[in-house]
């Protein structure tokens, strides 16, 4: 058994780790951005692992020096799970890369003054294949980087590769000695927890809920929930992993392809699923109208497929399929009248 911190408690990928965690016989900290979420937290985790009902929290957020000391006091592992990720962009990109860059650091900071074995961090893939335009690679590996600079990026995805840059600059240097891991996941799908949804579920809940009026010419790799948390549990279990990014991803999917997927799956809702294709032009001006929508303009028309060659060699993860992820994001997003 260990002792194992994880940040940003409320969050979708937390959640179904704190539960593997606790699964395989970890003692759980958690951290909060306001203490007075905790029974709410508890409250949904003890749904299906009555342990979670013991679970104590530390108030912290990425944003300030308080609390992480206290959060990492006698942990052997931190997972470093919290970060910014809104649903649409703020006007000022630091608003999502100060937080991350230095979230992150407070974190490693906080962990290495405490004797932290290893740090598990919850990165991206938006650090590995954005930023070369049509130049990127066609299917991308842990071997490389995005380049915040370039172009098709946004402030989400240059936040994600300044953050991670800036964690394995801390660990080659000032904080020599302390480990740390990075899981990289595609777009995450599968089985929300409660009625209070992840972001990275507006995609399942777009196609479900009535209200979109058509598929624009979109596609992400997607990867499911419970594989991120297993490649978080792994990563910190596994000695070989110290020092390593892992790519947390199964298959790619368009829109269209997607909506086959529900509309077979979920024959009640086939009037509410979209059936027309949008063409590029009307997304864009539906853009400037709905700036969710701005997240996603560059992604017109492109591919971005990743491997998970080296998560399964080494982590021994076996990926869910995307269509399962997708099929277990709805049902849950229909069983907690979501959509």
């Amino acid at each position: 058994m260990a002792h194992v911190l994880v940040t940003g408690a409320s969050g979708f990928v937390a959640q179904h780790l704190i539960l593997q965690l606790l699964a395989r016989g970890h003692s759980v900290r958690g951290t909060l951005r306001s203490l007075k979420r905790a029974d709410e937290v508890r409250s949904v985790l003890a749904k299906f692992d009555p342990r979670a009902k013991d679970i104590a929290f530390v108030e912290a957020d990425l944003s300030s020096d308080a609390g992480w000391d206290d959060a990492v006091l006698n942990c052997d592992f931190v997972q470093h799970v919290a970060s910014p990720f809104p649903a649409v962009h703020p006007k000022d990109e630091m608003e999502l890369i100060r937080p991350a860059r230095d979230g992150a650091l407070r974190v490693l900071k906080a962990a290495k003054a405490a004797g932290v074995k290893r740090v598990v961090l919850t990165s991206s893939m938006a650090a590995i294949a954005y930023g070369h335009g049509d130049g990127r690679a066609e299917v991308s590996d842990e071997t490389m980087w995005s380049n915040p600079d370039g172009p098709d990026n946004t402030p989400y995805t240059k936040s994600k590769t300044i953050a991670e840059r800036a964690a394995w600059d801390y660990v080659n240097g000032e904080g020599k000695g302390l480990e740390l891991v990075t899981i990289n996941p595609t777009g995450i799908l599968g089985p929300a927890l409660s009625a209070d949804v992840s972001t990275s579920l507006e995609i399942p809940i777009r196609l479900l809920n009535g209200k979109t009026p058509g598929l624009p010419r979109l596609g992400f790799s997607f990867v499911d929930v419970r594989d991120v948390a297993e490649c978080h549990v792994k990563a910190m279990e596994i000695p070989e992993a110290a020092g390593q990014r892992f790519l947390a991803t199964e298959g790619f999917m368009w829109f269209g392809e997607a909506a086959t997927v529900l509309r077979k799956a979920f024959p009640a809702y086939d009037r509410k699923i979209p059936k027309m294709t949008v063409p590029d032009w009307l997304l864009k001006v539906m853009a400037t109208f709905q700036p969710i929508y701005t997240q996603v303009v560059t992604e017109l028309g492109r591919t971005r497929k990743a491997s998970n060659a080296k998560a399964t060699r080494v982590l021994g993860v076996k990926f869910r399929t995307a269509e399962e992820a997708l099929i277990a994001s709805a049902k849950s997003l229909i069983d907690l009248k979501v959509v």
